[in-house]
């Protein structure tokens, strides 16, 4: 036995994959590692809500995405950094709290946002360690990390990219930014197709391309994000919507849906489906409102600190390597992506100072305290605090505190009948906000009345 494994040292070292791949051997199947490092996806959707995939009760067919659930492990409790869009994507992208950075806001269109907007070149992402670290890279969608070129793709790791730049775009054409075009590399296109079709075409096309050798890729879907626009191949399959706003948003999961789906199937029948992690998760909860989404159980929405803005859809699939069918109760954070991919690629993290962490020895059971006894968030005059199961909100209508075990829905504020609880969780908080940054924008400022208007109606 022990001459099997030097062998197989040996041969890893002779072939070029380095020692850091090694260490994978502790929670990966030896054929496994001596193959080659694993892949990574990390599938992104816009403004999906808790309840909009069918483990979590979703009554959208969304048969692919629900099968990352049945292969992998399924988050209960799983949570993004932000309820918006562009401060989630840099705390995914860097494993890190974005407020560290001064990234705590969305910028709004590249028309009118800050000169200094973008992911600070201060960070390295995850696609620029991957990178290092022997992986080909791909950026396939919504960037929404800076508009000027030094804050764009191909300067932040990735080798490839096709989507577009700014927070939000129409699914045929142009629409009417003509600021924000679709892009391959730093070049504008006309793109013809569906655009969540055309980002499946072009994920599809990248696996293909890229089989033979380690790749990331980062395919982050528009969908479901407005403008509700579908064609008639999708919208045909809800014709019994009466409401045709729910009838498209409907249409448009059902896309996104159908090209997870493409993307899987391409794995399969190149046969790396065992040899490819990959997570999916929502940047932020939906906004009902305007869409239809849905986070119920939970309270609230895109734009709020409550569960319904930063509880999501939170997926993850390694065959063979994870356990599949199972649920995960325990707090987690897309901060973790970042750490968790590091360590199954062998890439450094030399100053990375992660705020996630990796979560593959939590979930092979490895390990079996919490990934995260506390987490963290703070959006303008908006903050919360997650300990065990207690939860502290501060927004502008007053301090609530809720114990989410007992109370997912976050109804019965017991803040009174526990002062003590407060205090301790109030001062663990104002510590972590001690370290943080002053936002380096404040361009959506604007928009975040009313959100609070609509939070004080519910309370």
């Amino acid at each position: 036995m022990a001459g099997d494994s030097m062998n197989r040292r040996e041969f890893l070292k002779r072939a070029g994959v380095g020692a850091a791949i090694l260490g994978l051997s502790a929670y990966c199947p030896a054929s496994l590692v001596a193959a080659r490092k694993p892949n990574i996806i990390v599938i992104v959707s816009d403004d999906h809500g808790y309840a909009e995939i069918g483990p979590q009760g979703g009554d959208i067919p969304t048969p692919n995405i629900d099968s990352i659930a049945k292969n992998g492990i399924r988050f209960t409790n799983g949570y993004v950094s932000c309820p918006v869009c562009s401060p989630t994507r840099a705390g995914l992208m860097t494993g890190r709290y974005q407020q560290r950075f001064g990234h705590e806001f969305n910028p709004g269109p590249a028309t009118t946002a800050a000169q200094v907007f973008g992911l600070p070149l201060t960070e390295t992402t995850l696609a620029a360690r991957l990178k290092a670290a022997g992986y080909r890279t791909a950026c396939i969608g919504k960037w929404h990390l800076g508009y000027n070129e030094e804050y764009r793709p191909l300067k932040r790791g990735f080798d490839e990219f096709f989507g577009f730049l700014g927070g939000a775009h129409a699914y045929f054409g142009e629409g009417k930014d003509a600021v924000n075009r679709i892009m391959r590399g730093n070049e504008p296109v006309e793109e013809k197709e569906y655009l969540t079709d055309a980002f499946g075409r072009e994920a599809v096309s990248f696996i293909e391309k890229h089989s033979e050798e380690p790749f990331f890729l980062y395919l982050a879907f528009n969908a479901v994000h407005s403008p509700l626009q579908a064609p008639e191949k999708y919208l045909k399959r809800f014709s019994s919507q009466s409401d045709e706003k729910r009838r498209t948003f409907s249409a448009m999961l059902s896309a996104m849906d159908d090209n997870v789906g493409r993307v899987l199937k391409t794995l399969r029948e190149k046969g790396l489906e065992d040899n490819t992690l990959i997570f999916f998760v929502s940047d932020n909860g939906g906004p009902t409102r305007n869409t239809t989404s849905r986070n119920d159980p939970l309270r609230g929405y895109k734009g709020e600190v409550y569960e319904g803005g930063i509880r999501v859809p939170f997926l993850v699939q390694w065959k063979g390597t994870i356990p599949a069918g199972k649920t995960y109760e325990q707090p987690v954070i897309s901060l973790d992506i970042a750490p968790t991919a590091c360590a199954v690629a062998g890439a450094s993290t030399a100053g990375a100072k992660f705020d996630g962490v990796d979560l593959l020895p939590y979930l092979t059971g490895r390990k079996k305290d919490m990934p995260h006894q506390t987490l963290y968030w703070r959006y303008g005059n908006q903050s919360a605090i997650r300990s065990g199961d207690w939860k502290l909100v501060n927004t502008p209508g007053g301090v609530e505190l809720y114990n989410l075990k007992e109370d997912i829905r976050e109804k019965n504020n017991v803040a009174d009948r526990n002062p003590d609880k407060v205090k301790e969780l109030a001062e663990q908080y104002e510590k972590w906000n001690s370290q943080l940054a002053a936002p380096l924008w404040r361009t959506q400022r604007q928009r975040q009345p009313r959100a609070r208007k609509a939070a004080r109606k519910r309370a």
